[in-house]
Formats: structure tokens, C-alpha cells, sequence
């Protein structure tokens, strides 16, 4: 059920990460502060429409989407993606498609783990590198 995603999340532990990053070409200042700053997602959905508010020390990101929906969303480490949402069972699942050639695509996946906690598992497809990002539920 993702409805167990909507509310708001804390970052609370990285696993990979920097190695994701380093396979999606990130360069090495943003890795720095990409792996040291503290995150907080929001997730909610009304009716067909979705937000993912992500916030951090650093920038901050809104994502409206619809599932099934391609659009082009600029990442917070400054490319530009085709991005689509869809559920697969308990998961929100995001693609990313590059629009510029050089870039490298990614799949997303965020659930509710038996532990309340929630995972983002990070994913680049060319050379399946996974990072995973746990998030605990947090009141602003």
C-alpha cells in the first residue's frame, strides 16, 4: 500500500550513495555535500495529482507528477530527465530517461519497510549501481 508513504521524512542513513552519484557522473563537490546534508521528503497525493517536496541544507526540489505521466523534471544535482511514476505492488517507482545523451538514467524506488522506516533505493541502469537511502517519519 504506498499510501504508507505520504507524510513527511528524515533522512537518517545513506548506503552507497557516494558510489551512485560517482556512476551518475555527479561531480565531486556536489557528491560532498550530496552525502553530508541532511534530507526530508514529502509525500502527498490528491486525487490523480502527487508532490514530492524534497528539502534539504542545501536545495530544495518539488515534483508534481500523475502516474504514467512522462515529464522533465531538473534534478537537484542540475540535469535535466524525463521522469515517469508508476506503483509496482507497495512501491512508487520513478524512471529517469536523459534528455541530453551524456546523462545516465536512473530508476527509484520508494516503500515502507516492515520497520516503519522508509526506503529510497537508488538505481543507475547502465552499470547497476544501487545506493539505498533510509528515511525515518518525521514531524516538522
Amino acid at each position: 500500500m504506498v499510501e504508507k508513504l505520504f507524510g513527511h521524512w528524515k533522512l537518517q542513513q545513506n548506503e552507497n550513495f557516494n558510489e551512485y552519484m560517482k556512476a551518475n557522473n555527479v561531480n565531486v563537490a556536489l557528491r560532498a555535500v550530496g552525502k553530508s546534508i541532511t534530507s526530508y521528503e514529502e509525500i502527498k497525493r490528491d486525487g490523480d495529482h502527487w508532490t514530492i517536496h524534497i528539502t534539504s541544507t542545501f536545495k530544495n526540489q518539488k515534483i508534481e507528477f500523475q502516474l504514467g505521466q512522462p515529464f522533465t523534471e531538473h534534478t537537484l544535482d542540475g540535469r535535466d530527465m524525463t521522469s515517469t511514476f508508476s506503483i509496482e505492488g507497495d512501491k512508487l517507482v520513478c524512471i529517469q530517461e536523459p534528455i541530453n545523451k551524456s546523462d545516465i538514467p536512473s530508476r527509484f524506488e520508494r516503500e515502507v519497510l516492515d520497520d516503519g522506516r522508509m526506503l529510497l533505493t537508488c538505481i543507475s541502469i547502465p552499470k547497476n549501481v544501487v545506493a539505498k537511502r533510509y528515511f525515518v517519519a518525521h514531524t516538522p
